[in-house]
């Protein structure tokens, strides 16, 4: 043996692979080892399902929001008109719209007017909320416009409507079905405003992925809903879409001073900002919580070594007295709890990955097997249960594991290497 031998010597190596190989006789140590390196593989495997399925889920849900809806929203501060009414609409939409445009990072403004009416088919009811936008508009909304998801033809949306997929369930109606729309702000007339009632055809059926959408939600053409919803020569707010909507924060006061003085802006992160702060929150909190689950696990592997130590105290008194040094026996046994945090990590980090890569399938068998309802869209928007892999998650989760694991390996090797070898052999 070398007289200062190298850190990590092939021996050092040696000593710690027989020792975690425990002979019958010394059957607690393996039962404890085998404890922690299962105890371990369960708190990563959780760790990584949970943020696969965080980030997933708020990747999902900002993608319907960004697909379905306006990045930016410009609408106009309440005002009298001549007729002496409040309106909040936008009377020269069109010059306001121009401008938008020319502000850099913004790739689309769309005018549109929105109203809520009751639509009816077959005796059937459901409240919808009209979105009159110009069919060559609409046609550059992602989830709108999405071939795979929709049924129908888009472009035609100049002779009809198009219906939510939730909408068209609820009134029973296919493509080619009429429509009823019923709006209360109807013909004024001598003896007051009647409501209004026209038909039209169903000529597309879209799904945005998100419940309230597709349950609500109607197109029709921008110039039929002036009509239709008596805006005459205005439209009630833009649509504006941009380049990079998670840096919506910068264009907003380019965008507030281009559409000039009585404009206002509301950006998609102001509407959802309540539940993004509390999807970060929930983040945060369920990392520590895994986080303790982790060094739970970790802590098992002190109880081994604790006991693999009281074991092997001959073993450390004779290795000692043959001039094996203290920092010798301290990595002999970092090497057998650390090797355990290795090898439960890396199991992890493979059940972690296969949960995340194959969760349809398992959600579909745990959904089958409970019976059904496991995932209800109408309260949690969205349809399925997402899962989106992050390098960043699993390197996050796998720097816990190992270190806990490292930091607590620390503590009982170094008291198997400050066992004096007089003591250890004096009754043996």
């Amino acid at each position: 043996m070398p007289a200062n031998p190298a850190p990590f010597a092939p021996f050092e190596w040696m000593i710690a692979w027989r020792y975690l190989r425990a002979k019958r006789a010394e059957g607690g140590v393996s039962v404890m080892t085998w404890i922690s390196l299962i105890g371990i593989t369960l708190a990563v495997f959780a760790l990584i399902a949970t943020l696969s399925v965080r980030a997933g889920f708020r990747a999902e849900f900002v993608d319907t929001i960004l697909g379905a809806n306006a990045h930016v929203t410009v609408y106009h501060v309440s005002r009298v008109n001549e007729a002496g009414q409040t309106v909040r609409t936008i009377p020269d939409y069109e010059a306001m719209a121009a401008r938008v445009r020319s502000v850099d990072g913004v790739t689309r403004v769309a005018p549109l007017v929105k109203g809520q009416v009751m639509a009816t088919a077959r005796g059937y009811n459901a409240g919808v909320e009209v979105f009159g936008i110009a069919p060559q508009d609409v046609l550059e909304i992602p989830r709108i416009a999405d071939p795979e998801t929709g049924i129908g033809d888009l472009g035609r949306l100049s002779e009809g409507i198009a219906l939510g997929s939730g909408v068209a369930r609820e009134l029973g109606v296919g493509l080619g079905d009429q429509v009823k729309l019923i709006s209360p702000d109807g013909v004024r007339t001598a003896f007051g405003v009647s409501p209004r009632v026209k038909s039209y055809e169903v000529v597309h059926i879209f799904t945005a992925g998100r419940y309230d959408i597709d349950r609500t939600r109607a197109y029709m053409p921008f110039e039929e809903a002036q009509l239709y919803f008596n805006r005459d020569g205005v439209a009630d707010e833009l649509e504006v879409m941009v380049e990079n909507p998670e840096a919506i924060d910068g264009l907003t006061a380019g965008v507030a001073q281009a559409a000039g003085a009585g404009a206002l802006v509301w950006t998609w992160k102001d509407s959802s900002s309540g539940f993004l702060r509390a999807l970060d929150i929930e983040d945060n909190v369920m990392f520590v919580i895994l986080s303790v689950l982790v060094l739970i696990a970790a802590m098992n592997i002190v109880s081994g070594l604790i006991m693999l130590v009281k074991n092997k105290g001959r073993d450390i008194g004779i290795l000692r007295t043959m001039g094996l040094t203290e920092g010798s026996v301290l990595r002999v046994f970092f090497i057998c709890g650390a090797f355990t945090g290795i090898i439960g990590t890396v199991m992890g980090v493979i059940l972690g990955c296969i949960f995340a890569i194959w969760i349809d399938p398992i959600f579909a068998t745990v959904n089958y097997l409970s019976g059904g309802g496991v995932w209800d869209p109408s309260i949690r928007g969205i349809y399925a249960l997402p899962a989106k892999l992050q390098m960043g998650d699993v390197l996050a989760a796998v720097g816990l594991s190992l270190g806990l694991s490292f930091i607590v390996t620390i503590f009982p090797a170094r008291r198997a290497a400050r066992l004096n070898p007089v003591e250890a052999l004096r009754y043996e």
